[in-house]
């Protein structure tokens, strides 16, 4: 909800393509900056407290966009301002909440577990944008009232999750333990390459920051069509997830990843050069299960083969990766379309995607036979 508020009323505001890709760029410039520092907290101290800190923090954030919207005070720098200070504590909470999941399943199940929780939250993801794109009509101060509420409520469940391991190391912190999720990545291609895989491919797809401009301009619906299109790729996701929680990828998951992306890129380009609503929605909904194909082999790699003591550090260089894709994606795809046109920018980055996966096919062959069956 929050997602469609911010796209829709900056838009509104400034009717700039430019400064919805800054909304992505507002989000990740905090991820980059503060990745060295968040994985050592993860490591270090409680990871439910620390996500709900970051709950609170973002509540506070979207209780000042309500608050600045009602004054009509509200501009485009006072926005993306707020928009920082989400980022910022999403950095925090994105490594602890995925170092945490391990600690709560055997490690057979991580793939299985994976799955389950992003198959709630792309149910979030699906109900969120559409009932935004419907709530917006009430105005955007009481949408924002809403998710902050909904954001408090959210760091109170993840209090109650039991750590099965509270125990937790305090290791002085030094120069050496701040890279060492660096230097751990580094030293093992195989993560590196399927980082990298998706730090470039969805870098280039990251079509999604131009959903108002094709809701508005291209396919002639409004709000409401924005939430559609907003809540069609969480679509797919949840379908996809809900299989992959009954069949997990564990044998041929290498090839399995390289096609779920080169058909993320094939989606990606259907929908830039669709002009049909259900067929817009069609893409989108590929792109979304193709997406988290990806997502959920990738992070399930990460976290069985990372030990529980590094987990935060090395899941705080993969959210700047995938904040990376995500938000300067979003970043580079307003870029684009400002010089390109909408049409354009999209289509280079489904055609850019699908020359990655073929590039990385050759540079990474370890990444093309990997497993993710556990011992």
């Amino acid at each position: 909800m929050q997602t469609v508020a911010v796209g829709w009323q900056l838009y509104t505001i400034t009717g700039s393509a430019l400064d919805l890709g800054l909304v992505g760029l507002a989000q990740f410039v905090p991820t980059v900056l503060l990745t060295l520092v968040v994985g050592p907290v993860a490591d270090r101290y409680d990871r439910r407290i620390v996500v709900a800190v970051c709950h609170v923090l973002e509540a506070a954030a979207v209780a000042a966009l309500a608050l600045g919207t009602l004054a009509g005070r509200l501009d485009r720098a006072g926005i993306l301002a707020l928009v920082v200070v989400l980022g910022a504590a999403r950095a925090f909470e994105n490594p602890a909440r995925a170092a945490l999941v391990p600690r709560l399943v055997p490690a057979r199940l991580i793939a299985r577990a994976i799955a389950s929780v992003t198959s709630a939250v792309q149910a979030a993801r699906i109900v969120g944008p559409a009932l935004g794109g419907a709530l917006y009509a009430l105005g955007p101060a009481t949408l924002y009232a809403l998710v902050a509420a909904l954001y408090l409520v959210s760091g109170a469940v993840v209090l109650v999750v039991r750590d099965r391991e509270p125990g937790r190391a305090r290791d002085e912190i030094t120069v050496e333990s701040l890279f060492s999720g660096i230097h751990f990545i580094v030293r093992r291609r195989l993560l590196l390459g399927a980082m990298s895989l998706d730090l470039f491919a969805v870098l280039l797809g990251g079509a999604t920051a131009l959903l108002p401009i094709y809701a508005r301009d291209i396919l002639g619906t409004g709000a409401w069509g924005l939430g559609l299109l907003r809540a069609a790729p969480a679509m797919g996701a949840l379908a996809m997830s809900l299989v992959l929680a009954r069949r997990p990828v564990e044998h041929d998951a290498g090839p399995i990843l390289f096609g779920s992306v080169l058909l993320f890129g094939v989606a990606t380009v259907v929908f830039g050069l669709s002009r049909d609503v259900t067929l817009s929605l069609i893409a989108l909904v590929v792109v979304g299960a193709s997406d988290l194909l990806s997502v959920v082999i990738r992070q399930a790699l990460v976290q069985l083969r990372t030990p529980d003591d590094m987990r935060g550090r090395v899941s705080a260089v993969h959210s700047l990766f995938t904040g990376t894709s995500n938000q300067l994606g979003e970043f580079e795809s307003g870029l684009l379309a400002a010089l390109f046109g909408p049409v354009a920018a999209v289509l280079i980055g489904g055609v850019g995607t699908m020359a990655v996966a073929a590039l990385w096919m050759q540079r990474f062959p370890e990444l093309r036979r990997f497993r993710l069956a556990a011992s």
